[in-house]
């Protein structure tokens, strides 16, 4: 059965969401967040356009969803949304590396 976009899109982001947990945010790519979320890498690019624009849309949804893993990885990869999260938790974000 075919997703109503906001559901589709919502599922791509959490998909994107998954994958910067297990690779990497540094090292995600178009392709993985596709197969994760079972789509063409060109609906991927439809709904979030750029990789620096879905860069930025994980970041996004892993502070609002304090997502301490994914945060982590952006603040060490100099994510100015990272950089920009609340100090409390970029610290918290910050200790699950050590």
């Amino acid at each position: 059965m075919r997703q109503n976009p906001h559901d589709r899109k919502a599922a791509i982001l959490d998909a994107a969401l998954h994958v910067a947990r297990t690779h990497g945010y540094a090292h995600i790519s178009r392709e993985q967040i596709a197969t994760q979320a079972a789509c063409a890498p060109a609906l991927v690019s439809r709904y979030y356009g750029t990789m620096n624009l879905l860069r930025r849309a994980i970041m996004g949804a892993a502070i609002a969803r304090r997502d301490l893993a994914v945060l982590a990885q952006g603040l060490a990869a100099k994510d100015k949304r990272a950089i920009g999260a609340d100090a409390e938790l970029r610290r918290a974000a910050v200790e699950t590396l050590l």
